[in-house]
């Protein structure tokens, strides 16, 4: 992490819920995982992540928008204030990162335009590095994260 020289809100970084995402790893069903660790980000994103690969998409943004919401509880406890930094670099925020992916990348698919922009703005804001390891940089639409930043059997 680098200090913050602008004056901005800090970092937020979530606590380390190692469980699920050992879970997920080991090749656990994210249902599973879901239904055992409900307010984890991380498995309601490997959801979204498989709906939307199977093609159902509104699926796939529903269980996006379930990870979401858990992440913002999760963030606000943690002293987030509705804006600032939310490193991809600590592991234990990738939930929320993902999550916030997949409901921007299920609400452009569907058509929801203000979604998609409202959630990919976001998306940067709180990390550039998770947008572009992601998959979204400029101009492109979301896409299902590439092979090696999902949890699953080695």
């Amino acid at each position: 992490m680098h200090e913050n020289l602008l004056g901005g809100p800090a970092p937020t970084l979530l606590p380390d819920d190692p469980e699920p995402r050992e879970l997920l790893a080991q090749g656990t069903a994210p249902a599973d995982v879901a239904a055992k660790y409900p307010t984890s980000s991380l498995a309601w994103a490997q959801l979204a992540d498989d709906a939307f690969e199977a093609g159902r998409v509104v699926e796939s943004y529903a269980y996006a928008r379930t990870g979401y919401h858990r992440a913002l509880d999760a963030l606000r406890r943690n002293g987030w204030k509705g804006h600032g930094p939310v490193p991809w670099e600590h592991e234990p925020n990738r939930g929320f990162l993902r999550a916030l992916h997949a409901l921007a990348r299920a609400a452009g698919e569907i058509g929801e335009q203000a979604e998609y922009e409202r959630c990919t703005t976001f998306l940067r804001d709180s990390s550039e590095t998770a947008a572009e390891t992601l998959g979204l940089t400029a101009g492109s639409r979301a896409r299902r994260p590439p092979a090696g930043t999902i949890p699953g059997p080695a």
